[in-house]
């Protein structure tokens, strides 16, 4: 412990419950909000899946259950709400890790937030991007013998999967500036290893891809393998300073 004051288990577990809790409060806060705009936030989600129909075919989705609707209008409430919600969430794990640091070291807490919040929502944009060239993709390969009927649900939790995963893999830039601060890693060995990141990069992404088609794999890859550059660069930089 870097701290003035060393915190016990029992310390910690209740640190730990706090943080928690304020989470989890922030989250139904976030949901609440957005499921006062469940049809806008409805209408935003359809709408790459719009466009990859031709103008004058219908675009719509359907539910096959009675609770069909209630179902879909509480997933899309919980994504919005943890979207709203990520930057407490983000910040109430930095106050977590906090008693480990240095009074230094904690000063960074606001800008760390921001950055880690800035890249998640950046990811989350980015899939939100990638969405139709994906579904245009995989809608595409049956060809005409093979026509889409979505179910509502089905395509939702598609969508939502395909777009936290790309905020969630935007902050791993974080996680290897953490491992280069503590020793880990460092530039010179993070440069050497070039190869071998492409291959994870590729592999990884494959792999936690709802889609898993090429294109999105191509999308989700390349902006990956430029924070890694860039991550090297504020390793070498920021560090050394």
């Amino acid at each position: 412990m870097t701290n003035e004051v060393t915190m016990t288990f029992w310390d910690h577990f209740a640190e730990l419950r706090q943080r928690i809790i304020k989470s989890v409060i922030a989250l139904v806060v976030g949901a609440i909000v957005a499921f006062i705009f469940r049809e806008w936030l409805l209408d935003v989600l359809i709408r790459p899946f719009c466009e990859t129909l031709p103008p004058d075919e219908p675009c719509e989705l359907f539910f096959t259950r009675a609770t069909g609707a209630f179902t879909v209008f509480m997933r899309l409430s919980f994504f919005g709400g943890f979207v709203l919600a990520s930057p407490i969430i983000i910040f109430q794990i930095w106050r977590f890790v906090s008693p480990a640091l240095t009074t230094q070291e904690r000063r960074y807490a606001i800008p760390i937030t921001a950055l880690m919040t800035t890249l998640f929502l950046s990811g989350v944009a980015l899939g939100y991007w990638s969405l139709r060239r994906g579904l245009e993709f995989l809608l595409g390969f049956g060809g005409d013998n093979l026509q889409e009927l979505l179910n509502a649900d089905d395509y939702l939790s598609f969508t939502i999967r395909f777009i936290v995963v790309f905020g969630v893999a935007f902050l791993f830039p974080v996680f290897l500036f953490a491992a280069a601060a503590v020793g880990i890693v460092d530039s010179a060995r993070l440069r050497a290893g070039r190869r071998w990141a492409i291959t994870s990069i590729v592999v990884i992404g494959a792999v936690v891809t709802p889609s898993g088609d090429p294109l999105t794999l191509m999308l989700l890859s390349t902006p990956l393998y430029v924070l890694y550059e860039l991550t090297i660069l504020a390793i070498r930089f920021v560090l050394r300073k």
